[in-house]
């Protein structure tokens, strides 16, 4: 047990920093060419948050795991509204004033329709895989797009222009770049083959340890941003990195996982986990979303965030414990 704890603990803390270093590098080597801070944000920032839940669930896929895959991604994005938006607004209550975030609302409830669709028949098919790849394409298309138009006043492309180092020489970026490419998949085998060996010392399935254990240490460099968001008064960026991060783990960490190898998934992912995913972001989406003017979540809405993801946690362990979630009608 003791190794696996020290792999899985390793892995998350190289992954952590590794995700960092990439981010950092790809963002100053693309604004030293002159790319547009808000397409950065749009695109590089916010794959490289998602970065560690795109190479674990690929090497769990290759390594014959589909449940942590599937875990993860499910479990990722439940971390990420319940527990970072949730402690965020406890440190600093949210206001949304972007307009960039505000049509990211419908296109996450609809790219999660669509996974949900696809998921009914517990089976990811290669086929799958490759539209929900084709769906990121497309999301990152627009996200260039929406940069391009350069919306000065927006202030999230304002919170990104001064998040983007201004003082790393391209070469030294470079070079981040590539460290981060090395360390995250090297990273990855090791949290997997952890979580993977927890997994079997404690007998129950890789999904429940993807959900939880891993889902939370992939959240780690979304928690780290959204806080320093939120206490820099970047509320548009700390909400920006959940919402953004929550469309690439769908699209990108099931697509990734789906292609390489087909994925068929536990009953409970369907009956139990997506559900909540999906609660957790209806709530996101009226706390947020202002109908006459600014949204704003405030300290009462990250307790009950944060009560609510406890209380998710609690039930995925009560239910191993029962035999599972309940069938479907």
């Amino acid at each position: 047990m003791l190794i696996h704890l020290v792999q899985l603990l390793g892995g998350f803390i190289l992954l952590v920093w590794g995700a960092d270093r990439l981010v950092a590098g790809a963002s100053a080597t693309a604004r030293n060419l002159g790319v547009s801070p808000l397409i950065i944000g749009l695109t590089i920032v916010a794959f490289g948050t998602s970065a560690p839940e795109l190479i674990v669930s690929g090497v769990a896929a290759l390594e014959g795991k589909p449940g942590l895959a599937v875990g993860n991604a499910v479990g990722s994005n439940i971390a990420n509204i319940g527990l970072i938006l949730g402690v965020t607004a406890l440190a600093y209550p949210l206001r949304v004033e972007s307009q960039t975030l505000k049509r990211e609302y419908p296109q996450l409830l609809l790219i999660m329709i669509v996974s949900f669709v696809m998921a009914i028949d517990l089976h990811f098919s290669r086929l799958e895989g490759f539209i929900l790849l084709g769906g990121l394409g497309l999301i990152v298309l627009w996200m260039v797009w929406l940069g391009m138009r350069r919306e000065p006043e927006d202030p999230l492309a304002q919170e990104f222009e001064a998040e983007i180092p201004t003082d790393m020489p391209t070469r030294v970026a470079i070079a981040w770049t590539l460290v981060g490419l090395i360390v995250l998949p090297l990273s990855s085998r090791f949290l997997v083959e952890g979580a993977i060996g927890i997994a079997e010392m404690l007998h129950v399935s890789e999904t429940v340890i993807g959900l939880t254990i891993v889902a939370l240490g992939t959240s780690l460099p979304e928690l780290a941003a959204s806080l320093t968001s939120a206490l820099r008064r970047e509320d548009d960026l700390a909400i920006g990195n959940v919402i953004g991060s929550n469309m690439f783990n769908i699209l990108g960490v099931l697509g990734i996982a789906a292609s390489i190898e087909p994925v068929t998934f536990e009953r409970s992912i369907l009956v139990q986990d997506m559900p909540v995913m999906f609660l957790f972001t209806v709530l996101l989406f009226f706390m947020a979303y202002g109908m006459r003017g600014p949204g704003r979540i405030s300290r009462g809405s990250g307790a009950l965030l944060l009560l609510l993801f406890i209380g998710y946690y609690v039930l995925v362990w009560t239910t191993v414990e029962t035999g599972g979630a309940p069938p479907l009608p």
